[in-house]
C-alpha cells in the first residue's frame, strides 16, 4: 500500500508539500498540488481520513443545506459543490431542508453531529442568526444573502434592470409580476432591480407574489387571464414562468403571440421547454467553487470576517419574448 513518502517521492515534493495539498491548504501552489493530486491517483494512495482527524480535530467533510433538490436550481448548484469539493478532497454532505424549517434544523443538527468541519447554506429559516451562533463552525451562505454573514450571491439586482431594459427594447411597457416570495432576500433584489430601473416609462398592470416552487396561487392563475394590458410577464424565477407558461397554453393563450414571459436563473429546462425561455443566467458553476473556497478559508481562518463575493449575470435571449 502506497504512503505519503511515496507520494511525495513521486510528485518531488516534501513529505509536508503532499499533506497541505491534500488537506486543501492554500500555502500549496496549483501546479504543486496537481502533481500530488497525479501521483496520489497514480500510486492508489488513499489517506487515513479517521486518523487525520483524531490528529487534526478536522474531518474533511462539510455540510451543504438547500432549500428544494426537485427545482432544478438547487440540484445544478450541488452538482458544483460537491464537483469542486471532490477536487479539494472534501466530502459533501447533502440536506435538503425541503422549505420547511424544521427539517433545516435537524438537517443543521445531523450535520454538527457528524463533525463537518464547515456549513455551505442557503436558509429558508427566520431564526438564521440564532442558529449561526448555535452551529460553533464556520459558515458560508449561498444565493440567498443576509446582513453581517459571509456569502456567496449572483447579482440579482442586476438581473433586475437587464429584464427591465430588455422589456424597454423590445416595446413592451406594461407588464404583470409574478414577483418570488416576499420573504427571501434575493427575490426582492430581482424585484427592486427590475420596478426601479425605469419607473417613468414601464407600467406595473398587476403584481402577485408567488413561491420558487412554482405553484402558482389562484390569484395568479385569475391575474394572468385578466391581463389587464399587460404583455410582458415578468416571473420571479424560471420554475414560476414555465408553470406560468403551461398554466397559459392551457387557456388557449399562447407565449409568445399573446402574452410574452422571461424568468430568472437559466436553469435547463429553460433551454428545451416550447418556446424556449428567456432569462437571466446565474454562474452557478462559479457560485459553487466559490462558496467552497470561501468556506476552506474560513475554516482555515486565513479571511476577513464577513466577506461577500457578488457575481454578474447577463440575459439569455430566446424565443418567450415577442417584439411589439
Amino acid at each position: 500500500m502506497a504512503t505519503i513518502k511515496d507520494v511525495a517521492a513521486k510528485a518531488g515534493v516534501s513529505v509536508a508539500t503532499v499533506s497541505n495539498a491534500l488537506n486543501g491548504k492554500s500555502n500549496v501552489g496549483s501546479t504543486a498540488r496537481r502533481k500530488v493530486l497525479d501521483a496520489a491517483q497514480a500510486l492508489g494512495y488513499r489517506p487515513h481520513r479517521a486518523a487525520q482527524a483524531m490528529r487534526t480535530g478536522r474531518t474533511r467533510a462539510i455540510g451543504l443545506v438547500l432549500p428544494d433538490l426537485t427545482n432544478p436550481f438547487f440540484s445544478q448548484l450541488a452538482q458544483a459543490v460537491e464537483n469542486k469539493a471532490r477536487r479539494l478532497g472534501l466530502l459533501a454532505c447533502l440536506i435538503d431542508s425541503q422549505n420547511a424549517a424544521d427539517a433545516e434544523l435537524e438537517g443543521l443538527n445531523l450535520l454538527t453531529q457528524h463533525g463537518v468541519d464547515g456549513i455551505i447554506w442557503c436558509p429558508v429559516s427566520a431564526r438564521l442568526p440564532r442558529l449561526l451562533g448555535d452551529l460553533g463552525r464556520p459558515i458560508v451562505l449561498i444565493d440567498r444573502p443576509r446582513p453581517g454573514f459571509s456569502v456567496v450571491h449572483a447579482n440579482n439586482a442586476m438581473g433586475g434592470r437587464l429584464l427591465a431594459h430588455h422589456a424597454l427594447q423590445q416595446g413592451h411597457v406594461r407588464v404583470g409580476l409574478l414577483s418570488g416570495p416576499r420573504a427571501v432576500e434575493s427575490a426582492q433584489q430581482r424585484r427592486h432591480g427590475f420596478v426601479s430601473a425605469f419607473p417613468e416609462r414601464l407600467e406595473i398592470a398587476w403584481e402577485v407574489r408567488v413561491g420558487f416552487d412554482g405553484i402558482l396561487p389562484r390569484e395568479a392563475r385569475e391575474a394572468m387571464l385578466r391581463r389587464r394590458g399587460a404583455t410582458l410577464i415578468v416571473a420571479g424565477n424560471d420554475l414560476i414562468a414555465i408553470s406560468a407558461m403551461r398554466f397559459l397554453h392551457e387557456h388557449g393563450i399562447e407565449v409568445p403571440a399573446d402574452v410574452s414571459i422571461v424568468g430568472f436563473d437559466d436553469i435547463s429546462w429553460a433551454r428545451i421547454v416550447t418556446p424556449r425561455l428567456t432569462t437571466i443566467a446565474q454562474p452557478l458553476g462559479t457560485m459553487g467553487t466559490r462558496a467552497v473556497e470561501l468556506l476552506q478559508e474560513r475554516i482555515g481562518g486565513t479571511t476577513a470576517q464577513t466577506p461577500s463575493l457578488i457575481l454578474d449575470v447577463s440575459l439569455i435571449e430566446r424565443d418567450s419574448v415577442k417584439s411589439i
